[in-house]
């Protein structure tokens, strides 16, 4: 077993979490080491709230860490910025003449992940390392240096700029190519055992707590041939979060495999699983998928965070005239409903809500997913597996003799799927599936083009929603303004001469850590089937054809109803442009 990370005074031997100032206190408590920099920078550099927000917004547009960040931008100097954070932390400040002539024999522990962290391993000490740090709050790199070590780490202070020196002066010499083959197969049973220490335990731990705490939908774990890459997926952009050592590479992705019950010794091919743990008091699923990669596994980890699921429908994001369209159509007795939109645009929330209001004991709901995301109470719910034949088109073939009122089906994949999707609505059963085309008219279009015949799909197709998500304005910090005209003519936004066109903008504060944003919202265009729209489908209209008609009889478009949330200070204008181009 390797010894935790202990962080202590290189000074006294006490432990950080004994220091009487109430800034230490506070950084040491603190699930957010930029949080702790930041009332430090406050409370004891002095630095103006305007000049923090302002790092802060750089934080998280850049993803790079919050020390290097205000000494770049001249808010603090190195000097200060290590004065205060030793005054702060009690912690010894030394300078370069105090470095080795000679680089500590730390194996495992490579140049790029020092210099990234700005951290240099100064001796080693019995059962301690004496480590330097530019941000001795990274709490990454003190438990990956005591996981290579297999010691305690004792912190000090220095200036980022000497540690840089020191480190290329001092590891001139390592191969920066060097691949390393992490874990043979005489080395599995080694592996198992580091599966389960401490630090490997707490490291995963941590990560996947700090992924909920910062709402990210997925962590991506990417190996390189000097650390382990560490991504989070925050309001649908990745943002590069501290990288673990190499030494870390294998026992954190193992330590996840094992938790979802996933093969260690198997890294050839991609493996896919499940897990679930308990997250500040309630419980997370986490979706796990790897995939073999030149430098080891690349693991992906969707979040399922059920307490951030609504299952109300005017929860959704519709207008009250889009919600009683939506839910008019739902109302048949049968039919198809679509949702289409691509990848991650929250289709399979909006069909949950779906299920959810048409859930009563009078009705059986069925779902046939590929994966199933969330446990749904009162709905009989299926995995398809393809290994085993068991496919959307035969899982639907089956469940027909359920005695279903209303079938969820995850995707219409193809051809078989989309003409058994069609004879169940025809005799009697209501149809939820999803698409993956750019509008709700071109999912008509798609349909015909599956093989599905003009007469009985226009018999059928009740409604058509098309959805995107966009990132939601952070209401804290929002910023009204009179928008580009070249922007809103980009937009269709007509523009009278003399006349402001009010919209918001992200600014960046402490609540929405610098990015503007908090969370997401969907934005949507949605088609009623009515007597003329199904006409045109009998008769094989195109996609724009449908689409114009649409627009002739009121249905409104994904541009439109991003601007209308826009005008609203709930979205940027920039998001609606991102996510809502023309056709």
């Amino acid at each position: 077993m390797r010894p935790a990370a202990t962080g202590r005074d290189a000074a006294s031997g006490v432990s950080g979490t004994t220091k009487e100032s109430e800034t230490a206190r506070f950084a040491h408590a603190s699930a957010d080491p930029s949080a702790a920099l930041v009332a430090i920078l406050r409370s004891e550099a002095g630095m103006a709230e305007e000049a923090l927000a302002r790092a802060r917004l750089v934080e998280g547009e850049t993803g790079e860490t919050l020390d290097k960040i205000v000494t770049r931008l001249g808010l603090i100097s190195e000097d200060a910025l290590a004065a205060a954070l030793a005054r702060a932390l009690g912690l010894p400040l030394i300078d370069a003449a105090s470095f080795p002539a000679e680089s500590a024999a730390v194996p495992d522990i490579s140049a790029p992940f020092l210099r990234d962290r700005r951290t240099l391993p100064l001796r080693i000490d019995g059962a301690h390392v004496l480590v330097a740090m530019a941000n001795p709050l990274d709490r990454d790199a003190v438990e990956g240096i005591a996981f290579a070590t297999g010691r305690s780490v004792e912190r000090c202070v220095a200036r980022g700029g000497d540690i840089d020196a020191a480190i290329d002066r001092l590891y001139r010499a390592e191969a920066a190519t060097e691949v390393e083959d992490e874990v043979d197969e005489g080395d599995l049973e080694r592996l198992k055992d580091m599966v389960s220490d401490a630090p490997v335990i707490r490291a995963v731990n941590r990560l996947i707590a700090d992924a909920v705490d910062a709402r990210a939908s997925d962590i991506h774990l990417e190996p390189t041939d000097d650390r382990l890459a560490v991504r989070f997926r925050i309001d649908g952009m990745l943002r590069e979060m501290p990288a673990k050592p190499p030494a870390m590479r294998a026992p954190v992705v193992s330590r996840i495999k094992v938790m979802a019950n996933l093969n260690i010794a198997e890294r050839r091919l991609p493996q896919d699983g499940r897990l679930r743990l308990t997250v500040r008091g309630h419980e997370i699923d986490l979706r796990v998928a790897t995939a073999p990669s030149i430098h080891g596994e690349s693991v992906v980890m969707r979040i399922l965070d059920r307490a951030n699921l609504s299952l109300d429908p005017k929860s959704l994001g519709f207008d009250a005239d889009l919600e009683a369209q939506f839910l008019g159509a739902l109302a048949q007795p049968h039919g198809i409903m679509l949702v289409t939109g691509p990848t991650g645009s929250g289709k399979t929330t909006t069909l949950y809500a779906a299920l959810a209001h048409l859930n009563a004991p009078e009705r059986k709901l069925t779902t046939i997913e590929d994966p199933i995301e969330y446990r749904l109470p009162g709905v009989v719910q299926s995995q398809i597996n393809p290994a085993i034949g068991y496919s959307f088109s035969s899982a639907l073939r089956s469940f027909l003799r359920q005695d279903p009122d209303v079938m969820m089906v995850g995707e219409i994949r193809d051809t078989e799927t989309a003409q058994i999707a069609v004879q169940a609505a025809l005799t009697g059963h209501m149809i939820l599936s999803t698409l993956h085309t750019n509008t709700a008219a071109g999912a008509v279009t798609r349909l015909l083009d599956m093989g599905v015949e003009p007469f009985l799909l226009s018999s059928v197709l009740t409604g058509v929603l098309a959805q995107r998500l966009v990132r939601r304005l952070c209401p804290h910090c929002r910023e009204a303004y009179d928008a580009d005209p070249a922007l809103l003519e980009r937009l269709g936004i007509a523009s009278r001469a003399g006349e402001p066109q009010t919209f918001y903008r992200p600014v960046g504060c402490p609540s929405c850590k610098g990015s503007g944003y908090a969370g997401r919202m969907a934005v949507f265009e949605f088609i009623r089937i009515d007597r003329d729209l199904a006409g045109l489908i009998l008769h094989r209209a195109d996609t724009r054809t449908i689409a114009e008609a649409a627009a002739r009889a009121g249905f409104g478009t994904l541009r439109a109803d991003g601007i209308a949330k826009a005008r609203l200070g709930l979205t940027a204008l920039e998001e609606v442009l991102r996510v809502a181009s023309e056709d």
